[in-house]
């Protein structure tokens, strides 16, 4: 099998498939894509506006040294990094996270490890682009469950040594996707002593961690400057697409180990994503300012409040960590899927499509993800359908 045949199909593309020719019950509500649907900040329009000649300019590959100045200072401040992180050596700004997260495995993964093919370690269910990321540049995609018995987080402590020996990288969200389920310290820091112990990167995706209800998820960066002043074998992704409901923006960063990321840069001044200086001029103002993003907080917060109430206990219903999914256990996730397209017009996602099957099954097949990304009144709607109908 090709690399391209192995990629893992899109769970859109399945969804789809799945639906084709079923008629919605009701007008439809998308609940499936997570893409935030609050207005966007006030800032956007006339940051943008003032900056448009400099689409006439090609932007550096390290974006503008404003912009990493003020993702250093929101980084300082978010994760309480003492000293600070170096705004020159340790940030790159992304043209989304998604390219990031995708283009670090090329720059991760040798051609052999431990005399072997090397692997790249993925929770499962899973964000797609790790797999592909980690196919392409010719790693062997490992599968590690997260279920409610390991808290919705992969036990990667479990696993053996022969496989920890051959592992290139280590794909780890927090707060997960779709679970919700946020890594503590001690998390971490078990995570920090396999990387050392078997000199394996750290890609934390924490796209996530701007979106909770009570209390702000932990920071991989927090932890490992407590045992690596460097944040050596450490990589953290950061976005604006849901901190700031700017999918559209393509707009994020990676920062963390310098030595990692100045490969990284080299090998981004080969492939050629840029962000656009406009597009950093707007992100300048988003990385900061903060009402627009408690002011987010707020109606998520609502919204679980509501689904708390629509759904009682039913379903297995937890309040999530952070971010904006409802992770519930339906049964049967894909059968859930088609009735509240076909019976409610509510269009969600089947767990088992963000899941890859293994020895002790698919850990997303019992479930569904629902996105709260739409406004109060409508996400109301939306689940009082699907109380009804399930």
């Amino acid at each position: 099998m090709s690399r391209l045949e192995a990629q893992p199909l899109s769970p859109f593309t399945r969804l789809n498939a799945l639906l084709d020719g079923i008629a919605p019950g009701l007008a439809p509500i998308n609940m499936h894509v997570g893409e935030p649907q609050h207005p966007i900040p006030d800032f956007v329009g006339p940051t943008l506006a003032a900056n448009l000649k400099d689409f006439g300019r090609y932007p550096p590959i390290v974006g503008t040294e404003a912009l990493r100045e003020v993702i250093a200072g929101w980084l300082d401040r978010r994760f309480s990094l003492s000293p600070g992180i170096d705004p020159q050596a340790g940030i790159l700004p992304l043209v989304g996270t998604r390219e990031g997260l995708f283009s670090a495995a090329f720059v991760a993964v040798p051609g052999q490890k431990a005399g072997a093919r090397p692997a790249v370690l993925i929770p499962n269910p899973f964000y797609q682009c790790y797999a592909a990321a980690a196919l392409s540049a010719g790693a062997e995609p490992v599968y590690v469950n997260a279920t409610r018995e390991t808290g919705y987080l992969p036990d990667f402590d479990a696993l053996p040594a022969s496989l920890l020996a051959r592992t290139a990288a280590i794909y780890m969200c927090s707060p997960s996707n779709p679970e919700g389920a946020a890594a503590d310290a001690a998390y971490w820091s078990r995570l920090f002593a396999l990387a050392d112990e078997y000199d394996i990167t750290i890609f934390a995706d924490e796209c996530y961690c701007e979106i909770y209800t009570t209390t702000p998820p932990c920071g991989a960066l927090t932890v490992r400057q407590q045992t690596s002043p460097t944040f050596a074998r450490l990589v953290v992704f950061h976005s604006l697409s849901k901190r700031s409901s700017l999918a559209g923006l393509r707009s994020g960063f990676v920062a963390g180990d310098a030595a990692f990321l100045a490969r990284f840069r080299e090998f981004r001044n080969v492939i050629g994503p840029q962000l656009p200086l406009p597009i950093a001029a707007v992100s300048q103002q988003a990385w900061s300012d903060e009402e627009h993003v408690e002011a987010n907080r707020a109606l998520y917060r609502r919204k679980f409040e509501r689904a708390r109430a629509r759904l009682s206990n039913r379903f297995a219903l937890r309040m999530p960590d952070g971010g904006f999914f409802l992770w519930l256990d339906v049964g049967d996730g894909v059968d859930a899927a088609r009735r509240l397209w076909r019976d409610a017009g509510v269009k969600v996602l089947p767990g088992e499509y963000l899941a890859r099957d293994t020895s002790s099954g698919n850990p997303g097949k019992c479930y569904i993800r629902v996105a709260l990304i739409n406004d109060f009144a409508t996400t109301d709607e939306a689940l009082d359908r699907l109380a009804r109908t399930l």
